[in-house]
């Protein structure tokens, strides 16, 4: 027994020596787990050993975090350096003109010239050309209004068309059947001497190839029998026709002779609506075709 108890005791000393290193006994403990020759601690030997400086450098760039000035930033110099390189080619670019000889600075300043002569002619031609169309469509127009406005006069004067204006009345009143074709046909020529324009007998147009006739109980007007009273409307100046109807020894004298009774009415607006079919001559052409 003396021998277990010597033992005995000696442990006990042992276990007081490493009391005090209580606080260390962990982290002595836990280097000494690391630095074992376990076959963890072999294998894992390489990664936690102390790493060379090109290895902290790829550490600290891959993989890269960039933040949000970090982007603006590169994204400006992404900019300036396009711009940079824009400019350097135009600067290239004018450089070969810079360089060039002066015969060919003045070849291609006189073709330049030359260039901008022909635009300039051709815009004048282009011009000139509008200009030309201008006044081709204006005097068509204006043709076309003068012939439209030549047709309606000679569309009065033909009885084709109907006119109005003022004028006179005149009527004749024979209840004695004395006034024959030959004094409506003085009547007329003196209307159209005095100016008249249109002239319209009961309804029958007067115009420059009217005959007259006489016939039972009237008068044949280009072949229309026209019976009393006779009633003229006549447009022109007024103030014409009348005293050339009224001067002595005229149609109103002549007339009353023949025991007619005649009026005379002065009218600011007469209508004279009976028509004249148009007729082609057989014949006869416009000398301008």
């Amino acid at each position: 027994m003396p021998p277990e108890s010597a033992s005995t005791q000696e442990w006990a000393e042992a276990e007081e020596e490493t009391e005090p290193h209580e606080p260390d006994s962990a982290g002595h403990k836990a280097d000494k787990g690391a630095d074992s020759s376990t076959p963890e601690a072999v294998a894992d030997g390489s990664a936690q050993g102390p790493k060379s400086g090109r290895e902290r450098l790829v550490a600290s760039l891959w993989p890269p975090r960039l933040t949000r000035a970090q982007l603006i930033v590169a994204l400006l110099l992404f900019i300036l350096g396009l711009g940079l390189a824009i400019q350097v080619r135009s600067t290239s670019d004018s450089s070969a003109l810079r360089g060039a000889r002066q015969e060919d600075l003045v070849r291609i300043l006189d073709e330049l010239d030359n260039r901008s002569q022909r635009l300039t002619d051709e815009q004048r031609r282009l011009e000139g050309q509008k200009t030309e169309l201008a006044n081709s469509s204006d005097q068509a127009e204006e043709a076309r209004k003068q012939t439209v406005e030549k047709e309606q006069q000679l569309g009065v004067l033909a009885g084709t068309v109907a006119a109005q204006g003022p004028g006179i009345t005149l009527t004749i009143d024979d209840p004695a059947h004395s006034v024959e074709a030959d004094k409506l046909l003085d009547t007329i020529q003196e209307l159209r001497a005095a100016g008249a324009e249109a002239i319209q007998v009961n309804d029958v147009r007067v115009v420059a190839n009217t005959s007259l006739s006489d016939v039972r109980g009237g008068v044949g007007i280009d072949g229309k029998r026209v019976v009393q009273p006779y009633r003229f409307k006549v447009i022109g100046k007024p103030e014409d026709l009348e005293p050339a109807l009224n001067i002595p020894g005229g149609v109103v004298q002549t007339l009353e002779k023949e025991q007619a009774k005649v009026s005379v009415t002065r009218e600011k607006k007469i209508i004279v609506d009976a028509l004249r079919e148009a007729k082609r001559p057989d014949y006869a052409r416009s000398s301008s075709q």
